[in-house]
């Protein structure tokens, strides 16, 4: 699996996830399971199944946090305010309204408020290019051209 990249708030985020759940969740979880295996019989103990489903999710929650930080790479925004790459605020208009995105890592992307993944179609198309220039997008809804305002 190739590294993903990712920024340092993105890195950060998932490290930060990963402690609670190592240092914080995982002690939680064991004393619920301390306290229903007082309860009785664990074959009917509904608190006992349940923290241990918790325990099982969370464990595996580590696993993939654990390989997630192992397989990307921190970049940090080029800083060249002309062209596109991480971190960069893109304004760019398409079909006569103008959007403003802002390119992210993978676990930061959130469409709805514009932070769009580097590894996106629409990402992908911005990375590298510069205000003025004309991207084609091949989107779930066709193939869509922006043209790039400005990028901060």
């Amino acid at each position: 699996m190739p590294d993903q990249i990712i920024s340092q708030e993105g890195y950060d985020k998932l490290k930060k996830e990963f402690d609670e759940r190592i240092n914080v969740k995982r002690l939680e979880i064991a004393s619920r399971i301390e306290v229903a295996k007082e309860l009785g019989d664990l074959s009917e103990n509904a608190e006992y199944a349940e923290a241990k489903d918790e325990q099982a999710f969370n464990d595996g929650r580590i696993g993939e946090l654990m390989a997630l930080l192992k397989n990307v790479t921190v970049v940090q925004n080029s800083g060249d305010k002309n062209k596109v790459g991480m971190g960069s605020k893109v304004t760019a208009a398409t079909e006569g309204k103008t959007k403003e995105f802002t390119i992210v890592s993978f676990n930061e992307a959130n469409p709805s408020e514009g932070k769009i993944s580097n590894e996106s179609p629409l990402g992908v198309a911005f990375i590298g290019k510069k205000k003025g220039e004309k991207i084609t997008a091949n989107t779930p809804r066709g193939n869509v051209i922006y043209e790039i305002l400005d990028v901060k």
